[in-house]
């Protein structure tokens, strides 16, 4: 990259002006892709071990065979990559409301776009996840009322801070119980979250789930230095469904 500093994109979406930007970070000298929804910074590949600690966490506790994937939330396709590089995941759809996002994978702007799209386990969807779950054709517009394995969420800041209301729904019983019903028998929800571990939503998970679990991810800060922690909840539907 020859200049320090390039917006490689900027679009207005119904959740406020998105951009896609690439700089040359000094200390390392290698170039970091950034996403900003209006003021806020959504995701950074500086930060990219919270993504995949959600992967490895959330497909650990399945058994060892093959599985379909769902993912809510591209971002910069760690999350998504991750399930790619375990060889058990058969198939993969990652459901994103932004199809400008999709669009970045597609045409090869983010690092790992070239990868997911051309991946034939993989699907990108244009969807509304927060919807899709509740809605009774489910979280694959190709197969109605598919069932997976795993599901991987990663949209909100947390249970508590969400991007948009409507999404607030689904961390409630109700919402989870209709997650759930898209799982199959024991399968997962693994969610990943900025904040500690929310005793309440722990709480509501146990009403929902069989069993649940928050674990605390520690990660390295280059920024400030030192370490920052993020949250994955992983629970495991019951053996008899929902």
């Amino acid at each position: 990259m020859g200049a320090r500093f390039e917006e490689l994109d900027w679009r207005p979406t119904p959740l406020g002006e998105i951009s896609l930007r690439r700089r040359r970070d000094p200390a390392s000298g290698t170039d970091v892709y950034e996403v900003k929804l209006g003021d806020e910074f959504l995701m950074s590949s500086l930060f990219t071990a919270g993504e995949k600690a959600l992967t490895r966490l959330g497909l650990a506790a399945l058994p060892d065979s093959e599985l379909d994937v769902a993912v809510g939330g591209l971002g910069l396709g760690y999350t998504a990559q991750a399930a790619l590089d375990d060889p058990r995941v058969r198939s993969l759809v990652v459901i994103d409301a932004l199809g400008e996002v999709i669009d970045w994978h597609e045409r090869g702007l983010v690092p790992l776009g070239a990868r997911l799209a051309s991946d034939s386990r993989c699907r990108l969807i244009h969807g509304d996840f927060f919807a899709m779950t509740g809605d009774p054709r489910g979280l694959d517009p190709e197969q109605p009322d598919r069932r997976f394995h795993a599901i991987l969420l990663d949209v909100d800041h947390s249970p508590r801070h969400v991007l948009h209301p409507r999404h607030a729904a689904l961390y409630r019983p109700a919402g989870l119980r209709a997650l759930a019903g898209r799982l199959h028998p024991g399968g997962v929800f693994a969610l990943w979250s900025n904040d500690p571990p929310d005793e309440q939503f722990n709480s509501v998970l146990a009403e929902v789930f069989a069993e649940s679990e928050a674990h605390v991810v520690d990660l390295p800060n280059p920024l400030q230095g030192g370490t920052s922690s993020n949250t994955v909840y992983v629970a495991r539907s019951h053996s008899g469904g929902p």
